[in-house]
């Protein structure tokens, strides 16, 4: 009777883990199915000639062309002018999970039409680190500016409307920026404290006008004019990190306060492009325990290991009827690691060796 237990435990065992086995199997095929891998650059318009020479396959090259170009110059720290050894028609192709063009109309002899591109991720980040270059994970990312125009000569402290910075600064955008900024209201308490604080701008801090708009990240500009020159004071305050820099520009009818903006704008992604960046030669080994039953969790846990841009490789060590061991493959720190997690439904317990989730 005692064997025939045993034996029936067994079976029952064997059922169960075979049975894990395949739920595993199920959820992390199918999760990849569902899961996109991939950047996609939508609404790339591309408008040519409808002549005797209109060839729609090299329509196509140019749409793959813009649409990779966009989207190095959202991923990466790369200006315009240092794209073109990456263009390469043949290797671009090879970089394209899918596209369609989603509209085209042919209008006064010209060919019109908007393409959607989609790049293979892992395939794309392979093809930038053989070129050396260490891409950015593209985190859209709102935050609050306060741009400060002084004229020295004049004597001149220009808040808000006064401030042609202010007025202008998001009249000048590109589609592949990741910043959103957001102005301040023109509120008379501002401009008295500001004003109040106008002999030592440089240092002060600025938190009680921050403070009311409930975001953290934020940048303190302040434009200190003296005739044509303009020396840019940049508090940069990003994922709880304090960056502070200085420009220099020389504002003339050649170079406008459009020029400036656009110059500012891209220091501004520089810097938050490069705390976001993915380095392939850090290799973060992780481990991770997950009970085995909680099947819920299990998928949870599967899914935001297949977004994680960070995470380069990671797979099931070993399972029983108790846990699953998950190993992974991680190109950043521990910190990085435990804060991806942080506004998600899933807790890492990280007191011991191995982490568990929960």
């Amino acid at each position: 009777m005692i064997n025939f237990i045993k034996n029936k435990y067994k079976f029952i065992n064997s059922i169960y883990i075979f049975f894990l086995f395949f739920l595993i199997f199920f959820i992390k095929f199918s999760t990849i199915s569902a899961l996109a891998n991939s950047f996609k650059i939508v609404d790339l318009e591309i408008s040519k000639p409808y002549d005797n020479n209109f060839n729609k396959e090299k329509v196509i090259n140019v749409a793959f062309e813009k649409a990779f170009e966009e989207l190095i110059l959202r991923i990466t720290t790369l200006k315009e002018e240092e794209l073109n050894s990456l263009i390469n028609i043949k290797n671009i192709y090879s970089l394209i999970e899918s596209f369609s063009i989603v509209d085209e109309k042919f209008i006064d002899n010209k060919y019109i039409s908007k393409f959607e591109v989609e790049f293979n991720k892992k395939q794309l980040f392979k093809y930038l680190e053989r070129n050396n270059i260490f891409p950015s994970i593209p985190n859209e990312k709102d935050l609050l500016l306060i741009p400060i125009l002084i004229n020295n000569k004049k004597n001149q402290l220009l808040l808000f409307s006064e401030n042609i910075f202010f007025e202008s600064w998001n009249a000048f955008n590109e589609k592949h920026y990741l910043l959103n900024y957001i102005l301040p209201n023109e509120d008379i308490e501002d401009i008295r404290l500001i004003k109040k604080n106008i002999n030592n701008i440089e240092q002060y801090d600025f938190n009680e006008i921050v403070k009311k708009y409930a975001i953290n990240d934020h940048i303190i500009l302040i434009l200190f004019q003296e005739e044509n020159n303009i020396n840019a004071l940049m508090k940069i305050y990003l994922n709880n990190k304090l960056i502070i820099s200085n420009k220099k520009f020389n504002w003339n009818e050649n170079y406008s306060h459009e020029n400036i903006i656009k110059d500012l704008k891209n220091e501004f992604e520089i810097q938050w492009k490069k705390l976001n960046i993915i380095n392939a030669s850090i290799k973060l080994p992780i481990t991770l325990s997950v009970k085995s039953k909680d099947y819920i969790l299990i998928k949870k846990l599967d899914k935001k290991l297949y977004e994680l841009d960070l995470v380069s490789n990671y797979y099931i060590d070993s399972f029983s009827s108790e846990e699953i061991i998950y190993k992974i493959i991680y190109n950043s720190t521990p910190d990085k690691f435990i804060n991806e997690f942080t506004n998600s439904n899933i807790i890492l317990n990280t007191s011991n060796p191995i982490w568990r989730v929960e």
